[in-house]
This record gives structure tokens, C-alpha cells and sequence, in this order.
């Protein structure tokens, strides 16, 4: 179900309620007085199918939960950013050419930033034309329907670097990406959120692996928030990112900031629990909560509950699972 059925049955839901608050709470008169609440919520399930996976998530946050209150809090936080609709536009606003021992190429600077509001929070990065052309050919592979109509400008044999050629570049790439970001599924896809995040990534973690937590950190803070923007059906895939933060704060000896950034990463994987960072994170939130004098027995009580229940295994450190990321 995508994000727009999700929201359109969370608010049917929570109306149906309302009608059930309202029928218990007033005198009704007529047929209205003799329709028990079962059937109205009947009523409601039948108009929307989808109101199951609702009634999924809500019996799985019950009062009988293991989340916390301020765990609770986060998560419908990120249920109910998910519900809105983010659109992102793309601008390139300038190009730069680099020139290697016997290469040369454009490098085109690309800016990612919300519409409807304001963004202080834009992300910038670079690609050059042979990442466009290889983002292509992927999508092409898995998206051969989808991509049918979509062009690409062509290479040329002779004025690559002539403004002209630069300038057409810039307004064909910026109108491929809108177009790209368009259609729902590819927008969704590792090959399009591979080639917005992936470079930065790598080289945050090759700045993570030569412990240069200061760089990596920084980067990480970057991208962060564009994988949230462009995975935001999909919390859980930025739990890695979240982690390695965690990791560079803990290592810059900053466990206030390395807890902040644990607990939105855990808020994300509550239904995750077999998730490989999982258990590595729980183990470093319980440390940093000793250390910061937070109550760290709720998370041993979880951690040693998740223990007795699956089988012993070697578990990484959750830096031991960062530096194994991006590693080619």
C-alpha cells in the first residue's frame, strides 16, 4: 500500500472512531440509535480494506507494548511524517570542469531541496556525466516499461566542454531527474537512491574505517537527511547511517549526541528486532544510558529478552557492522 492509500485509511479510521465517540456519548434517534458500533466499524473495514494494516500496527503499539512512552511518541512521529507527501525538486545551478593527468571531465552540481517551504536543510552534491549515463543504463535493466519514453542526451564526439553543449546539459539533466523523480517506483528504488547518496556514502565511510570521525560525521550529516526525504516509506533503510553517527559521536567522546541519535535509530527498527543492527545497537544504547545516568534497564530488560529468545550467535559490535559498510 503506498503512502497516499496509507493516509487516506488512517484518516477514515480515525473518523470511524469518531463515530463510534459520538454514538456512545449522544442520544441518536431513529436508525441511527439501533446501528450497534460493530456494524459501523463493519461499515468502515468493507468502504476500506486497507485499515487492516492500520489495526495491525495499532494492536502491535498496544498499552501491553514494550515501547516506552517517549519511544511511542517517536515512532507516530515518523508514521505521521510519512503520511505527508514530499516533493522534491532539482536544481543545477552550475558546472565545473576537472581536469586529471589524462582525463577531463563536467562535474555538474546538483541541489535537492523540499517545495512548499522553505528548506534550510538543501543538499548539495556532484555527478558527472558518466554517472548520469550509468544511473540509465540501470534503470533501463529495471525499469525497461517505465523508461520507454524517457530520453537521455547523448554523448558527442567533439564539444563536450563548449558552454553551449555545458548549458543543454544542465537544463536535459535537471528536466531527467524531475521526470525520473515523477514516477513513483523509480523514485523508490535503490538505482535512483544509489546515485543521489552512494558516493557520499562510500566516502564517509572510508573516512569512518580511517578513523577521521570528524569528516565522517560531517558528511553523514549531510546525507542523512536526504535518505530520510527520499526513503520516507522506508525508515528502517537509514538505520545504517543513523548507527555509523553513533559510532563517530562515541568516538569523538559526545555520548549525549551519540544516545540522541541511538534512539531515533531504535525508534525505527521496534518491529525490526532481527534487523543485524538490532542487538549491537541495544547493547551501545544501554552503555551510553549507564553513562549518561538515563535508565538503561528497560533497554538490558529488552536485550536480554531478545537473548532468550533467539539462538547465541556471534554478534557484531555495532562499530565492527559500520565498518563493513561500503566496503568495495
Amino acid at each position: 500500500m503506498d503512502q497516499d492509500s496509507h493516509c487516506t485509511a488512517e484518516r477514515k479510521l480515525l473518523e470511524a472512531r469518531s463515530s463510534i465517540t459520538t454514538f456512545s456519548t449522544t442520544t441518536p434517534s431513529g436508525e441511527e440509535q439501533n446501528q450497534p458500533k460493530a456494524e459501523i466499524l463493519y461499515q468502515a473495514r468493507k468502504e476500506n480494506p486497507e485499515k487492516d494494516d492500520l489495526q495491525d500496527s495499532s494492536a502491535s503499539l498496544s498499552p501491553n507494548s514494550s515501547m516506552t512512552t517517549k519511544e511511542l511518541q517517536e515512532y507516530w512521529r515518523n508514521e505521521k511524517r510519512q503520511c505527508r507527501q514530499v516533493k522534491l525538486l532539482f536544481e543545477i545551478p552550475s558546472t565545473r570542469i576537472v581536469e586529471h593527468h589524462l582525463s577531463k571531465y563536467v562535474m555538474y552540481k546538483i541541489i535537492i531541496l523540499q517545495t512548499g517551504s522553505f528548506d534550510s536543510n538543501k543538499s548539495v552534491i556532484e555527478r558527472r556525466y558518466s554517472d548520469f549515463e550509468k544511473l540509465h543504463r540501470n534503470l533501463l535493466e529495471g525499469f525497461s516499461e517505465e523508461m520507454e519514453d524517457v530520453t537521455f542526451p547523448k554523448k558527442t564526439l567533439t564539444g563536450n566542454f563548449t558552454e553551449e553543449i555545458i548549458n543543454e546539459r544542465k537544463l536535459a539533466f535537471k528536466d531527467y531527474l524531475r521526470l525520473l523523480y515523477s514516477m513513483k517506483y523509480i523514485r523508490r528504488s535503490k538505482q535512483f537512491i544509489d546515485f543521489l547518496t552512494r558516493p557520499e556514502l562510500q566516502e564517509a565511510y572510508g573516512c569512518l574505517r580511517g578513523g577521521q570521525y570528524t569528516k565522517a560525521l560531517e558528511i553523514l550529516s549531510e546525507v542523512v537527511g536526504l535518505q530520510e526525504r527520499l526513503t520516507r516509506g522506508s525508515p528502517v533503510s537509514i538505520v545504517p547511517t543513523l548507527c555509523a553517527i553513533v559510532v563517530c559521536y562515541k568516538d569523538l567522546d559526545n555520548p549525549a549526541s551519540a544516545f540522541e541519535y541511538g534512539e531515533k535509530a531504535l525508534s525505527r527498527l521496534h518491529v525490526r528486532t532481527s534487523h543485524r543492527y538490532y542487538i549491537p545497537l541495544l547493547e551501545s544504547m544501554v552503555t551510553l544510558a549507564y553513562e549518561l545516568g538515563k535508565d538503561f534497564l528497560s533497554l538490558q530488560e529488552k536485550l536480554e529478552e531478545w537473548k532468550a529468545k533467539k539462538d547465541p550467535v556471534r554478534v557484531f559490535t555495532l562499530k565492527e557492522l559500520a565498518v563493513r559498510e561500503y566496503v568495495q
